[in-house]
């Protein structure tokens, strides 16, 4: 994580959303509260593409008052590796680990949670 400390996801609190997005995408700014407010009560991760080095990413997340796990994705490994072309691109993940919704462009706080809630009963 951009801080250092070590992350896990436990499949056991349910599904999770992986979210790919980047500080200077105006789209992602417009989400980036919603996503905050995700993580704050379910498993997310979040990665940060292309947006400069962890210096820059956690004073960009103080600034904006985000309080979230972001993994940080200097040149777009990650992104490129999970299939990623845009951002913000999200990922429903179930409790098996397969991708139950995957979709690029902006979505509202409502959308994933409900995407979220699907895939416990699926």
């Amino acid at each position: 994580l951009v801080d250092g400390a070590p992350f896990q996801l436990d499949p056991a609190r349910g599904p999770f959303l992986v979210h790919f997005w980047a500080t200077w995408c105006p789209i992602c700014r417009l989400e980036q509260d919603s996503i905050a407010s995700i993580a704050a009560d379910r498993p997310v991760i979040t990665v940060a593409t292309t947006s400069g080095d962890s210096g820059e990413l956690a004073d960009y997340l103080a600034e904006h008052g985000l309080e979230m796990p972001v993994l940080m994705d200097e040149d777009g490994t990650i992104a490129r590796a999970w299939g990623v072309n845009g951002v913000p691109s999200s990922f429903v993940i179930d409790t098996a680990g397969r991708i139950r919704h995957a979709g690029t462009g902006y979505s509202t706080e409502v959308g994933l949670r409900l995407r979220l809630w699907w895939t416990e009963f699926r």
